[in-house]
């Protein structure tokens, strides 16, 4: 992977297919609608306030080859004032007559029956995919105009500047309520169809029913003591039910606002809080959303710039908790067993008995995401990273997919999730249908990598990581509107139909996730192997003594050249000697070339004396 130039393809392709004569076409593959107009948003957004190369708010800081790729925008000066009018068109066109910020999930529902067409009520139910796309946006919006609020000198872009500020603080508090309203605590009985599939994905040693019980219930009693404190929004109905030793429970986020989930005290207008319809029961996918959602709330950057205000870091402490408790829930179920864990059974099973690839993907996912928060050692990195290889061998990304291979179809049409509640507005019940397994399995491959301290474990992930990344090249739009961006399933399974050439906005933000990511990895300083930093000090030591030997035999008073030579030798040593503790392999290379020299000048003195 090359990830940036590989932004800066996405960054020329995105705005050569988005701005026109002057303007900013909305929609792709999928129509337009909240979440797919703020992810085409985002991959421009997230490069330019995720990667320090790619900034975009001081526009005298911003860098040549980035200002040419989004040359269709204007120049250096232009290209963020004309984000903050595109921007503030995204705020606007999603809010109702009434100033209520709009989540609704529109043209990406689907319905079991293609002849069957959703209600209007039923496109305009909000999702959490929205929720967890806009606070993603806001946080990177205030973050861009903080910054760039300071370049300014005329005072009608400060207002427009300001204006947009105020937009994207109120969609981002009434993203962060619609997650606390989503978020919801689902308890069964142990002996129900729910509790007997719980138990049969925790119990991996062949233990009695009972037993793994107790077991599930001791290992998960700290998230159980902690959801009984869960006070705002929905998902604490439920909690006293935790205490009846007969009972187990699930927690995280349903598709959109649970059924009955009250409503958010707030300071300030945020709109109408709509009522909810979805099953108050967690989905896999949108927990896995909208714990990445989340997770910017409290990121570096969201605290150095300050981009909350206090009405919205409470907001953000009571997700924060909910955050905490799901990552803590699914990543004691999927390591349940230490000798063989329920991750590693591969394909993950629901609790409603419905299995597949995908499914241990998300699980992954959530597993990662607590790795990362804890700092995780080798030795569980390795087992993730076993399943992360499992996986992209079972999804047919490095191996050959056959030739009716149920696999393909994880990547199109995708996997397909009923909505549970969604008909009770009136018309067919619908359905949401994902197809970014290859780019969510590249991320957490590259998260996995970051993390490992192991060198060969690094390397072996992040060899696996380009394997995915030549996949995925493959499956980039070879012309039309959507040219170099996603996705075509069918330049890699001969099997799949082509999708057209208007570029999925959804597929596109994933990847460049993916990259931004992958460039953030590339920017750290590289892994210190304790044997090479021992070896490179043992040859630094070798070449110090042979370099002052040298002098003590009288080479400083030599000619130019050879004095030319033992300054760059003792520049070389010194160079090395700073960056041993960080970067031995360089050390050990500039000590090596040193004592190439030393050796080249004493066997010319060698010469010498055998002529004389």
């Amino acid at each position: 992977m090359q990830p940036r130039q590989q932004l800066l393809e996405v960054w020329r392709a995105t705005a050569r297919s988005s701005a026109k004569n002057g303007k900013w076409i909305w929609g792709g593959r999928d129509g337009a609608n909240s979440i797919s107009d703020a992810e085409q948003l985002l991959c421009l957004m997230t490069p330019a306030t995720g990667v320090e190369s790619f900034k975009l708010d001081q526009p005298n800081a911003t860098e040549e080859h980035v200002a040419a790729a989004l040359r269709n925008l204007g120049d250096p000066m232009e290209i963020p004032q004309r984000l903050v009018r595109v921007l503030t068109e995204y705020m606007e066109r999603y809010t109702d007559t009434d100033g209520t910020p709009v989540f609704s999930g529109d043209t990406y529902f689907r319905t079991a029956d293609p002849e069957d067409e959703p209600t209007s009520a039923q496109t305009a139910l909000d999702v959490v995919d929205s929720f967890a796309m806009s606070v993603t946006l806001a946080l990177a919006t205030i973050g861009f105009l903080r910054v760039f609020r300071s370049e300014l000198r005329r005072e009608d872009i400060r207002r427009e500047v300001d204006k947009l500020e105020t937009l994207a603080s109120k969609r981002l508090t009434a993203a962060m309520i619609g997650l606390l309203r989503s978020f919801t605590v689902y308890v069964f009985d142990a002996d129900s169809r729910e509790g007997r599939a719980l138990v049969r994905t925790a119990n991996q040693s062949g233990l009695p029913p009972r037993q793994v019980v107790e077991r599930l219930r001791r290992a998960l009693r700290q998230v159980s003591a902690t959801l009984r404190e869960v006070t705002i929004g929905s998902g604490a109905a439920q909690v006293p039910d935790l205490d009846n030793p007969n009972r187990l429970f699930e927690c995280g986020w349903s598709w959109g606002i649970a059924k009955d989930a009250p409503l958010v005290d707030v300071l300030g207008d945020v709109g109408v809080q709509r009522d909810g319809v979805a099953q108050p029961a967690p989905y896999l996918y949108f927990t896995v959303v909208a714990l990445d959602g989340i997770a910017a709330l409290f990121s570096e950057r969201t605290r150095i710039l300050g981009l909350l205000n206090e009405e919205q870091q409470r907001l953000a402490r009571a997700l924060q908790i909910r955050w905490d408790l799901t990552q803590q829930y699914w990543s004691t179920i999927a390591s349940f067993d230490p000798v063989r864990w329920p991750l590693e059974d591969i394909p993950w099973r629901t609790n409603d008995e419905l299995e597949n690839d995908y499914f241990s993907l998300l699980v992954t996912a959530v597993t990662v995401q607590d790795l990362v928060s804890r700092q995780a050692s080798d030795v569980e990195l390795e087992r993730v990273g076993r399943v992360l290889e499992e996986l992209a061998n079972r999804g047919r990304i490095t191996r050959r997919p056959l030739g009716t291979d149920s696999a393909i179809a994880m990547h199109s049409p995708g996997v397909r999730f009923d909505l549970l509640g969604s008909d009770d507005p009136g018309g067919p019940q619908l359905a949401w249908v994902v197809s970014d397994f290859s780019p969510l399995l590249l991320k957490r491959t590259i998260q996995v990598a970051g993390l490992a301290r192991d060198t060969e474990l690094r390397g072996r992930l992040l060899a696996q990581a380009d394997v995915i990344w030549d996949h995925l090249e493959r499956r980039r739009l070879k012309s039309g509107p959507g040219h170099a961006l996603w996705d075509q399933p069918s330049g890699i399974f001969a099997q799949v139909d082509s999708h057209g050439d208007q570029p999925s906005w959804y597929y596109t933000e994933r990847v460049v996730e993916c990259l931004v990511t992958a460039a953030n990895l590339v920017s750290r300083a590289p892994l210190r192997s304790e044997m090479l930093t021992e070896l490179a000090g043992e040859l630094l030591n070798e070449a110090d003594h042979l370099f002052d030997r040298e002098l003590l035999g009288g080479a400083g008073e030599a000619g130019p050249a050879l004095r030319n030579s033992l300054q760059t030798a003792r520049a070389s040593l010194r160079r090395a000697r700073d960056v041993l503790s960080d970067r031995p392999g360089t050390a050990f290379v500039l000590a090596s070339d040193v004592l190439r020299e030393l050796e080249q000048l004493a066997a010319a003195r060698q010469d010498v004396f055998e002529v004389e």
